[in-house]
């Protein structure tokens, strides 16, 4: 765990690189997506009873698997996602056999029998989540990485929590498989104009305002090279 800011922590996980969030109110707790199956849900489900023992909630950054398989070890719960929320119930069969195939087999059956917990709660452009003390803001901006994109707002820590609009060290292949590369850079801008400090991506470890453009400028290229 990295605490990024007063309460607020990046929760880095060996499998995928990926990063996961915690944002702890006075009354209760918001974790920010969790990891690809039933068992690393239940791991970082006790990592975080070790800080907190306050209520939790759930918020989806999206429906790629690796961000909301392990859900299942935090219900009952409120679990927040954007209204275009939708299962990809294909990516179950696609990655167990992918980690069958890299000799993990523990981990393809972990997949097979995690539970896919549906939101509870949906947004549109905006909304907001009080935690006791504190608000967290929900965002989308427009489809970019996925058509459900959600960004996170801290708004008195001056931290967002991107999702996989931004991976770090750079994006990889499997970033633009179904979203709108015409579209991502302008999230991107909407998330720099709300000035943050600390920008937590969905892969890799918390960065700055400046990656997040350079990530930006890299993304209009490879569109205007495409085109």
């Amino acid at each position: 765990m990295i605490e990024v800011s007063d309460r607020v922590y990046a929760i880095r996980h060996e499998e995928l690189d990926l990063t996961t969030g915690l944002v702890i109110g006075d009354d209760t707790c918001l974790v920010i997506d969790t990891p690809g199956d039933h068992v690393q849900g239940a791991a970082l489900a006790g990592q975080i009873r070790e800080i907190t023992s306050k209520p939790w909630q759930v918020v989806y950054t999206h429906n790629h698997f690796d961000h909301y398989y392990g859900t299942g070890a935090f219900t009952p719960c409120e679990v927040w996602a954007h209204e275009n929320f939708r299962f990809e119930e294909s990516e179950r069969a696609v990655w167990a056999q992918r980690y069958r195939d890299e000799g993990k087999p523990e981990m393809a059956t972990a997949i097979e029998e995690s539970e896919l917990v549906a939101p509870t709660r949906t947004f549109a452009g905006r909304a907001e989540i009080g935690l006791g003390g504190r608000t967290v803001v929900l965002h989308h901006f427009g489809p970019g990485h996925s058509f459900c994109d959600t960004v996170i707002e801290v708004t008195d820590t001056a931290t967002v929590f991107a999702g996989d609009l931004v991976e770090h060290p750079e994006f990889i292949e499997e970033s633009f498989g179904d979203g709108d590369i015409t579209q991502w850079p302008v999230a991107l801008e909407r998330l720099l104009a709300l000035d943050p400090d600390v920008v937590v991506p969905g892969h890799g470890s918390p960065v700055g305002k400046d990656f997040v453009a350079h990530q930006r400028e890299i993304l209009i290229a490879g569109w205007t090279s495409a085109r």
